[in-house]
């Protein structure tokens, strides 16, 4: 009998497949106590154990590299490659071998649960992801230890593709699964912003997540229906019902086809407002999904990926080639180029780790980048030396205070120094602006107004700390409301205020690039959206058919109120 289970969903589409379930290795640990004869051979089954994830993980990062996969999937990878290198996880378990004499699977599970505790003590987004990069390594390191299978079953004769079902996924798993005929992705935990629903975006496969325990409702080989875009999975369903999946998964395919035309078109409204549709990247590798789209520009570059999973930090040469290729791909299109947003779950292999309490409101992002000034120094150069091979703007993510605002514009001031004496040509108008991520700076925008040349709102961080959300958490995700009263008046009066003072405004968060949200944000003023590639040609589409002057109003009303529920259902009619 068929039976309908609803969760999160994070990545549009219909996938309808037989179900392959990924082995939950963590669960079937045993503990058994070895003879000190055999201590020596199991601490080799363990070395032996990482040397092998470590082989996978360089291979999934050149297919990665080689292939359309989103840019953050390789530094997710090099995350994991840096756990395996971590002496409080494999250091710490091979002691633990030889002091307690037990199998390495029990004692790598030891010292992973507790290295989870210490993370959990600390209620914190970005160390929570952490910790969920720490299970999955482990868990890939136990599944070799039990000799469990990594491969996929090969393709199906009736047509049908793959849906994995998981407890969870690692990126490095799903990068796995691409030249596989995948279907879909359904998972026990997960949020908006977890690992496997930036993989699956990334890759146009449909996903579901947070449905807790799917893994235990259903069996291998057993056909399941996913629909990606509400959030509904259908285990076992009847011929009438998988042909009605069949003609709805046609539909969509043949509107994504029709998509393709809207390339070349202007986005512009039924009543004549220009709007720039940007991307948001993060390297030279993108460009091509820039070109597949004619992108309006580059809206977010994310340079931290030049800087993490690697033992040295770039230099100026390796950053300046870097941004030069893309301002050059872009052929005079505007590039605007965030400067490194590290620290909390980005960390560096470089620098002395730290112990936080809190590290997403701690060292992070600008305030990294003011502590390390020499390193800010040499990317300003370098993003400055660039700045002749097209239309650069320098991004600064989360700014808060006036002082870091000076702070930043003093170090940008001496780079341009530096570089004058030694005649080295930079464009000397070059726009300046901040990313509107904290509360903060969006109820104090004249302080940024009056320094800078332009801003852009991120919609990810503000509605996680307007909100004191842990969105990659299911367990409060469901709180995590880009229409709460609070967020929308934050955004709506940064919009505002832009336009009071003339002051360009962006968002390059994922509201952008949710088609839910295109004409809420054309009511409040935006005129510049910048979004993953792949979401350009449909919030065009939205663009297209929008009336900016019958909008405006409504959306006023919608500022107005406080209730959530109102605010959605108000929302929902705006596109009736």
């Amino acid at each position: 009998m068929a039976f309908t289970i609803h969760g999160l969903p994070v990545s549009q589409g219909i996938a309808i497949g037989h179900v392959h379930l990924v082995s939950h290795a963590l669960l079937e640990v045993n503990h058994y106590h070895v003879a000190a004869r055999y201590i020596d051979e199991e601490v080799a089954r363990l070395e032996d154990a990482v040397a092998t994830v470590q082989g996978e993980l360089v291979g999934l990062k050149a297919a990665a590299t080689a292939g359309h996969a989103h840019s953050e999937v390789g530094a997710f990878v090099d995350l994991q490659t840096m756990m395996l290198a971590d002496p409080m996880l494999v250091d710490a378990a091979r002691t633990l071998i030889e002091d307690r004499r037990c199998n390495a699977e029990w004692a790598l599970v030891q010292q992973m649960e507790h290295l989870v505790e210490q993370f959990e003590q600390i209620e914190d987004p970005y160390l929570r992801e952490r910790k969920a990069d720490v299970v999955q390594v482990v868990e890939r390191i136990v599944k070799v230890l039990l000799g469990h299978p990594g491969h996929l079953p090969p393709k199906r004769r009736d047509g049908l593709g793959t849906v994995v079902v998981a407890h969870d996924l690692s990126p490095a798993d799903t990068i796995g699964f691409r030249d596989h005929n995948i279907a879909g992705f359904v998972t026990d935990v997960g949020g908006p912003t977890s690992h496997t629903a930036i993989v699956a975006r990334s890759l146009s496969i449909p996903a579901v997540v947070g449905l807790l325990h799917i893994r235990h409702l259903v069996e291998e080989d057993e056909v399941i229906i996913i629909d990606g875009s509400r959030g509904v999975v259908i285990v076992g369903p009847d011929p009438q019902i998988i042909e009605e999946y069949r003609l709805r998964r046609a539909e969509l395919e043949l509107e994504r086809s029709k998509l393709n035309r809207l390339k070349d078109t202007r986005a512009t409204t039924l009543d004549g407002e220009e709007v720039m549709l940007l991307a948001n990247i993060e390297g030279p590798k993108d460009i091509g999904q820039i070109r597949a789209v004619n992108a309006d520009g580059v809206g977010l570059y994310r340079t931290e990926f030049l800087f993490i999973g690697r033992d040295t930090l770039p230099d100026e040469d390796e950053q300046y080639e870097a941004y030069r290729d893309v301002l050059t791909a872009m052929a005079g299109k505007p590039v605007t180029i965030r400067t490194f947003d590290v620290g909390a779950d980005k960390a560096l292999n470089t620098t002395e780790a730290r112990f936080e309490p809190n590290p997403a409101l701690g060292l992070r992002a600008v305030r990294y980048s003011l502590a390390e000034p020499q390193m800010f120094l040499t990317q300003l150069r370098a993003l400055l030396r660039a700045s002749v091979h097209g239309q650069l703007k320098i991004m600064v993510p989360m700014l808060a205070h006036a002082t870091e605002i000076d702070q930043t514009l003093r170090l940008i001031d001496k780079a341009r120094a530096e570089l004058r004496s030694e005649h080295v040509r930079f464009d000397e108008s070059i726009e300046i602006g901040a990313m509107i991520e904290v509360p903060a700076a969006a109820l104090a925008l004249g302080m940024f107004i009056r320094r800078l040349s332009f801003l852009s709102i991120g919609t990810n961080d503000l509605i996680q700390y307007t909100l004191a959300i842990d969105r990659s958490d299911e367990a409060v995700v469901h709180l995590y409301d880009p229409l709460h009263p609070a967020v929308l008046k934050l955004i709506g009066g940064t919009i505002q205020a832009g336009a009071r003072f003339g002051m360009p405004v962006s968002v390059c968060g994922e509201m952008a690039g949710d088609p839910a949200y295109t004409l809420l944000l054309l009511g409040m003023g935006l005129r510049q959206f910048s979004m993953h590639p792949a979401n350009i040609l449909e919030i065009k589409q939205q663009v297209l058919r929008a009336d900016v002057g019958e909008l405006a109003p409504r959306v006023q009303r919608i500022l107005r109120m406080d209730e959530q529920a109102k605010v959605r259902e108000a929302v929902l009619r705006l596109a009736g």
